[in-house]
């Protein structure tokens, strides 16, 4: 059996289950799995950040199955009869997985119907949705990304007399998305419907969104225009944007003074000009994005994206328009409540449809560009070198962080749209056990976005318009958004292989790229710089005990105990953070280890507390 399953939420994981541990337990049977991001609870990666998320897990997650072939290849249990082939890995989860790395498939997101329908898969099963109001009919809801493109192309197998098996898994919470995403009964060859066997649906919470991303998104918001196209990518980046873009339309005042305080205008008044703007949305935007993640509902509420376009080709003179297209939705639990409040006509707003349709321009082409008018397509990487190339899936040694997804679609995209850009998000420098280091650098083993598609990189301290410059030009302009810190060790190198003349001087107004600069410059704006701009499933002591968290995961290497032991000097008293410590089970530490545990946590909170700003 070759069975494909769809990306992320869609995963019919009872039946999934059920399905492997049966041929499991008969080793003459072979089944390979076709999917990406396969979801699971989120796991600790020490004893103290076990002590964190276990409360949280229990009661974020509820009774969410776990996919018991993902638990396998986390512990090397994988049997010799079943093989898990991916082309999208939960970021990070599987870096130390072989089984998992040997076995990732990398592929454009655009190009995953066609290559798993060439390796033979003969069987499909997802997660559907009902509506009592939609007799004889069912939602792909939150997936109909690939199944849509993948049909046809089973139908032609089917033809010649193949036999392929199609299975849709009813689940009663899951929103009900019209349009294409609606098939007839009929579309699959098997139901499951057993009402009250759904189980919590997989959600992402929202994470902490901190001072260097809101930067960063600030920037990248400055280049949207009104009336355009807008695509925005998975992480905290992206919440950073679309914060950013929500203040740009509800506080203008505020929003532009928050540029003014960062240097934006200063520094790019010309280039925003010509690319962006920094008003309100008067025309409104129009949403082309792979993922329909929250922050596009947040501003679709908002009003930003309101700009409607047709539904689907050849759709009738009148017929209401969408103001998103998007292949797949993921997101935390008060995302799916606001998607199933909302009425069947407000949900015709949402178009959920085939991958090929969002992320390439191969088909109704003319529709497509006349649609995506002015659009940014806006994602985040980890690294990016002097050269302009960008690196978003795969470390240096060739282990797989996550995936390419469908990042190059629209970055090719951006490159053949008239009036498009394509915009990586870049966090100029990280932490790490207390070690700096720049993700800027000269060179890196692998890339995902090409030099020869460079376009613009932002950072917390500004933006790098690097389309149809050249080498040198291009290697100035990144260094005017790098760390201070780091910009001379890159110049060297840079004039090292001859890419810079020898008596090169990066601009003076460059030379003031630090933290300390940006948090000196936002002071007393906090409000306009929320933590949780899309909201929150953590409690007030969780939020802070995960600063405290994220804190000393930054600042010590947690498995030197001379280290940890000079930490704990400085910690408060237990008493000024009784709750924290209650929430974590370190009120009453018993033993050496718990105390040193109480300790550093009391340090994290004193540490990480938010500045008064």
């Amino acid at each position: 059996m070759r069975l494909g399953l769809p990306i992320g939420l869609g995963k019919p994981n009872q039946l999934a289950n059920a399905l492997y541990r049966h041929i499991r337990e008969n080793p003459r049977r072979r089944l390979t799995l076709y999917t990406a991001l396969s979801l699971g609870r989120p796991q600790a990666a020490g004893e103290l950040q076990q002590r964190f998320l276990e409360p949280f897990v229990e009661r974020v997650y509820g009774d969410y199955p776990e996919l018991d072939y993902l638990h396998d290849l986390r512990n090397g249990t994988l049997p010799e009869n079943i093989r898990v082939e991916e082309f999208y890995l939960q970021p990070g989860s599987l870096l130390d997985s072989a089984p998992a790395q040997q076995n990732y498939i990398s592929c454009n997101y655009s190009h995953v119907a066609r290559d798993i329908n060439a390796k033979g898969i003969n069987a499909v099963a997802q997660l559907v949705a009902r509506d009592p109001a939609r007799p004889g009919k069912l939602s792909l809801a939150c997936n109909p990304d690939v199944t849509l493109d993948l049909l046809p192309m089973l139908q032609r197998r089917r033809a010649t007399g193949e036999t392929i098996v199609t299975v849709g898994v009813v689940h009663e919470q899951l929103p009900y998305m019209p349009g294409d995403a609606e098939v007839d009964e009929d579309f699959f060859d098997l139901l499951v419907d057993a009402p009250g066997d759904s189980s919590t649906l997989f959600s992402t919470p929202n994470l902490p969104v901190g001072l260097q991303d809101h930067c960063i998104g600030l920037h990248a918001s400055s280049l949207v225009r009104d009336g355009g196209t807008l695509q925005i990518g998975i992480g905290i980046m992206g919440d950073a944007l679309t914060s950013a873009l929500l203040t740009r339309h509800r506080d203008n005042a505020s929003y532009r003074e928050l540029l003014r305080r960062i240097d934006v205008d200063a520094r790019y008044a010309e280039l925003i000009e010509r690319e962006g703007g920094t008003g309100a949305f008067v025309k409104g935007l129009y949403g082309c994005s792979e993922m329909f993640v929250p922050g596009l509902l947040a501003l679709a509420e908002a009003g930003v994206l309101s700009r409607r376009v047709a539904a689907r080709p050849g759709a009738a003179p009148g017929e209401p328009g969408v103001w998103l297209h998007g292949g797949f939705f993921l997101g935390p639990q008060a995302f799916y409540q606001r998607l199933r409040e909302m009425s069947h006509e407000e949900r015709a707003g949402i178009g959920m449809t085939g991958i090929g349709f969002v992320n390439n321009l191969h088909r109704d082409g003319e529709l497509k560009r006349e649609q995506r008018c002015d659009a940014r397509f806006i994602n985040s990487a980890f690294t990016a070198t002097l050269l302009g190339a960008g690196v978003a899936d795969q470390l240096e040694d060739g282990r797989v962080l996550s995936g390419v997804g469908g990042q190059y679609d629209f970055v090719a995209q951006a490159h053949e749209l008239e009036g498009a850009r394509s915009i990586l998000m870049l966090r100029s420098w990280r932490e790490s056990e207390g070690e700096l280091s720049s993700n800027i650098v000269w060179s890196y083993g692998h890339t995902t976005i090409p030099r020869h598609l460079r376009d613009m990189v932002v950072t917390e301290y500004g933006i790098a318009d690097l389309r149809g410059r050249n080498d040198a030009e291009v290697i100035a302009a990144m260094l005017s958004i790098a760390d201070s810190r780091f910009q001379d060790g890159l110049i060297a190198q840079a004039k090292a292989a001859g890419k810079l003349p020898e008596d090169f001087e990066l601009d003076a107004r460059y030379r003031d790229n630090t933290p300390e600069r940006l948090r000196e410059a936002t002071r007393g704006l906090h409000r306009l710089l929320p933590e949780f701009p899309l909201g929150c499933d953590f409690t007030g002591e969780e939020r802070d005990l995960l600063r405290a968290l994220e804190w000393l995961k930054s600042k010590l290497r947690l498995s030197e105990i001379l280290e940890l032991g000079k930490a704990t000097l400085d910690a408060p008293e237990p008493e000024d953070y009784a709750a924290h410590l209650e929430r974590m089970g370190l009120a009453s530490p018993e033993g050496i280890r718990e105390e040193l545990y109480q300790r550093l946590v009391l340090v994290g909170l004193k540490a990480s507390a938010e500045p008064d700003q």
